[in-house]
């Protein structure tokens, strides 16, 4: 996993440093340079326009500067504060102006046109964030230029994963600068890490070892536990019982739409908990709860006596965060089981009365700490928080998953990860970056949330081919 550090544990994590500021500044400035020169082809001959601050950022800048002039590079370093309109023309732009710290707008001045395409803006490398993007929240302070490329420092910061933040930032790579950054509890999950946390079956497995049950759907509104029924098959559930209230067996999968192997089970409509018994759930592994659920009175009491009573790990999405509503922390209070809410920012509303935080680290903690649960924010950047302050971001997703139904396959398929003995923390992480890595396989236009359903193959080959990677 990738480290994330915010502004004000990496200025803790700098003072902290046995080496003197200038040698992190000349390291830094050196991790610049090389990333200036590799966009550049080479180094005799070319041009590059430095826009540097007054700060750490600008002395990062002014380094990499003069690395550049002892290879041949002809360097313009043009002080933030006196740049006004346009700057001279460059191969390269280099954005040191201000840092992760910044806190007020700032719109810099026109970007540098290209020398050798003077209609267009020369390409730009941003020095650890592009200035106007908040380090912490990734908001945008003023008219911030977008970055073909940013080389962070030391670990990543918030503000280079969180949008619209993110979408200023180009490629993003962290130099090693010798900072100790071992003590953050914020990672970027990468291939690498899922290809590790995703479950592998036994030579002598059977169906009922990775069962799990999904109570999802509404007479008339069953699509919604169909996609969670087959992501639940789709992530490692080896027998998936699907109900939903208020049909029976038969009806629960009469719709063409349903996984032909998924297993019909009737649930009344009405006080549907008090039909599951003890012993039928001691066959099963996992449970998700709430997708299509609707939000009747009778169908809000049932969610919360199933979380209360259920010893077995849940997913709960949809209806079912409704269900719990601001009383969520104390429905789940006597939970020892796994458990994991996925709520999106309406449903997190729902579950707080307020908006998620722009630092959406924050506001994922802040609900697992209450609830004493995990919690997947969902958003252009995925968030995972457990109470106890750990935090995953996922962040290979795109906007192809902004339609309707892929939340009901991102809980089917924590579900089958936790089926399957995955912890809570890597089922919803493992999902997450599943999720997203399928809709990147499909398509950029006319994508359907089943169509992820036919992807998550290929994404689990993708994340096991890189650990069988040398």
């Amino acid at each position: 996993m990738i480290p994330i550090v915010t502004p004000d544990e990496m200025a803790a994590i700098d003072a902290a440093a046995p080496e003197p500021v200038e040698e992190l500044i000349e390291r830094a400035g050196t991790a610049l340079a090389r990333a200036a020169l590799d966009m550049l082809g080479g180094g005799y001959g070319r041009r590059v326009t430095v826009l540097a601050g007054k700060g750490n950022n600008g002395a990062d800048g002014r380094a990499a500067a003069e690395w550049l002039r002892r290879r041949g590079v002809r360097v313009a370093v043009i002080d933030a504060s006196d740049a006004l309109g346009s700057l001279p023309p460059a191969h390269l732009a280099i954005d040191a102006a201000f840092g992760t710290g910044l806190s007020r707008p700032y719109s810099p001045p026109v970007p540098a046109p290209a020398l050798d395409t003077p209609q267009q803006a020369a390409p730009i490398l941003a020095a650890d964030i592009p200035s106007g993007v908040n380090g912490l929240t990734g908001e945008i302070l003023g008219e911030p230029w977008t970055a073909d490329r940013t080389v962070t420092f030391g670990a990543l910061k918030p503000g280079l994963v969180l949008h619209p933040g993110a979408q200023h930032c180009g490629q993003v790579a962290v130099a090693s600068i010798g900072l100790d950054v071992s003590s953050t509890r914020t990672h970027l999950v990468t291939a690498d890490d899922v290809s590790s946390w995703l479950p592998v079956r036994p030579a002598e497995a059977h169906k009922w070892q990775t069962a799990c049950w999904v109570i999802a759907g509404s007479p008339g509104m069953t699509g919604a536990a169909h996609l969670a029924a087959t992501a639940a098959l789709r992530g490692g559930s080896g027998y998936v019982r699907l109900s939903t209230p208020g049909l029976d067996a038969l009806g629960v999968l009469a719709d063409g739409t349903a996984p032909t192997e998924a297993v019909g089970h009737p649930l009344p409509a009405d006080n549907w908990a008090d039909a599951i018994g003890a012993d039928e759930q001691s066959r099963f592994q996992a449970m998700a709860v709430g997708p299509g659920l609707g939000r009747q009175p009778a169908t809000v009491q049932s969610v919360r006596e199933l979380a209360i009573n259920t010893p077995l790990p849940l997913v709960i999405d949809g209806d079912g965060l409704f269900a719990l509503g601001l009383e969520g922390a104390d429905v789940l209070a006597g939970r020892t089981a796994p458990t994991v809410l996925t709520p999106h920012d309406g449903e997190y509303r729902i579950l707080t009365g307020e908006a998620p935080d722009p630092d959406r680290f924050a506001a994922a903690r802040s609900l697992a700490a209450a609830t004493g649960v995990h919690v997947l924010l969902k958003g252009p950047t995925t968030v995972v928080a457990d109470p106890e302050g750990t935090a995953l971001a996922i962040a290979n997703g795109d906007a192809r998953l902004a339609t309707a139904g892929t939340g009901d396959v991102l809980a089917g398929l924590i579900c089958g990860l936790l089926s399957a003995g995955t912890e809570p923390m890597k089922a919803a992480a493992s999902a997450a970056w599943l999720h997203g890595q399928a809709a990147c396989i499909r398509p950029p236009g006319g994508m359907a949330a089943s169509d992820l359903l036919l992807a998550l193959p290929q994404a689990w080959e993708a994340a096991t081919q890189q650990k069988a990677a040398p």
